[in-house]
Formats: C-alpha cells, sequence, structure tokens
C-alpha cells in the first residue's frame, strides 16, 4: 500500500500537536501549521524540495513572528484588578475614628474594618482616605 506524501504531512502534523497539548508550549504548533502547509503543497502535486522548503518556512515565519507576541502577552499582567486588588488605590469615607489600632470605613458601598498606614496619624468621621492596601479582611488607609 502506497501512502501519499500529503498523508505523511498531516500525520506529523497530528504527530507535532500531541506535544503542544501537553506540554503547552505554542512552538509545537506552528511546526504544526507547517506541516499542515506542506501536506497542502504535497496535495497540489509539489515535489518533495517544496514541501520541505513550505515547512521550514512556514515554521521559521510563524516563530519569527507570532512566538514574540506570544511572549509578550504572555509576561504582561491582566488589564484589570479583581476582588481585593480592585479596592487597592480607592478612596473610602471614614465611619468611625480610624487610627493605628483601628476605626471603619465606607469602601465601594460596604462597611469595612480599618486602620491607619501611619500609626501616628487618626481620621475623624466625614473624611476621606485612600486604601492602601487589604490586609486581610481589613483596609489599610493614608
Amino acid at each position: 500500500m502506497d501512502i501519499d506524501a500529503w498523508v505523511w504531512w498531516l500525520i506529523g502534523a497530528v504527530g507535532l500537536g500531541i506535544p503542544l497539548v501537553l506540554t503547552a508550549m505554542p512552538e509545537f504548533g506552528m511546526f504544526s501549521a507547517g506541516a499542515v502547509a506542506a501536506a497542502v503543497v504535497a496535495a497540489v502535486g509539489g515535489g518533495t524540495v517544496a514541501q520541505v522548503l513550505v515547512f521550514a518556512a512556514v515554521s521559521v515565519a510563524l516563530i519569527a513572528v507570532v512566538r514574540p507576541i506570544a511572549m509578550r502577552h504572555r509576561s504582561q499582567s491582566p488589564g484589570f484588578a479583581s476582588g481585593v486588588d480592585a479596592l487597592k488605590g480607592r478612596q473610602a469615607i471614614v465611619l468611625e475614628r480610624v487610627d493605628g489600632n483601628g476605626g471603619r470605613i465606607k469602601l465601594a458601598g460596604e462597611v469595612w474594618s480599618a486602620r491607619a498606614f501611619d500609626t501616628t496619624m487618626a481620621y475623624e468621621e466625614g473624611q476621606q482616605v485612600d486604601v492602601i492596601e487589604i490586609d486581610g479582611a481589613t483596609a489599610v488607609v493614608m
């Protein structure tokens, strides 16, 4: 039984897709796409040299173009904050005197326990404060 070259390229593409799924390394996906391009060349009657050149060219082009973009996106922090991270930097209103020992604020429509970042400072009722961080269930304000 004689198997056409394009079938071998597709088998190679699937073979390269398996490590992509197992290791989450995008380079394998780029090589797999190169193998699919070579299968197309083989299916339209291109010779072995043309198939190998297309495989190499598509794989290298994808690695040169897509990989830097993927690495840049992977290294970026998310564009939005959620949970307690979303509360950092927000302003709150003091409900009960806040000092280094504690107090109460209204933050994002909820009442929070709070303490002053600078333990020598005190904030009186009605004052506006900035949330520096969230420490457990306590907002640290300034």
